[in-house]
């Protein structure tokens, strides 16, 4: 994203994850919506940075090392290197996890509360399934 004095300037968080920004807490759909896109989002990530893994392993390995050491060091300074995309890996699918764990512990802790409201139909109560 560039401004008009034309330095680029890095998109707000909102703008880059419009899919999660777009949804309104407005009912239980709409969390088990937002849990959906993140365990999307996450899964997303894992594959990309476990592909992108791969892929920099590849070129790194092939840099020149140190001719007697025949490219030993270089592989193993590529393998940590590469250690942390692995890591972010597991990391973003654990973020996977925990979205489908998220909803169903928002299930278990609210699930009386919304029977409740379901049954009494108050108006002045705020209705967890959508519509007025």
């Amino acid at each position: 994203m560039t401004t008009d004095s034309g330095a680029t300037v890095a998109p707000t968080g909102r703008s880059r994850i419009p899919e999660l920004s777009g949804i309104r807490f407005n009912g239980d759909e709409d969390v088990i919506k937002y849990a959906e896109a993140l365990r999307n989002l996450f899964r997303d990530l894992s594959w990309e940075l476990e592909f992108g893994s791969g892929e920099l392993y590849a070129v790194l390995s092939r840099q020149g090392g140190h001719p007697l050491l025949m490219g030993l060091d270089v592989r193993l300074k590529a393998r940590r290197v590469c250690r942390r995309l692995d890591r972010m890996a597991l990391l973003m699918g654990g973020g996977a996890v925990e979205s489908v764990a998220f909803v169903r512990e928002f299930r278990r802790q609210f699930a009386e509360i919304l029977e409740n409201r379901k049954a009494k139909k108050d108006p002045r109560t705020f209705r967890w399934t959508g519509g007025n």
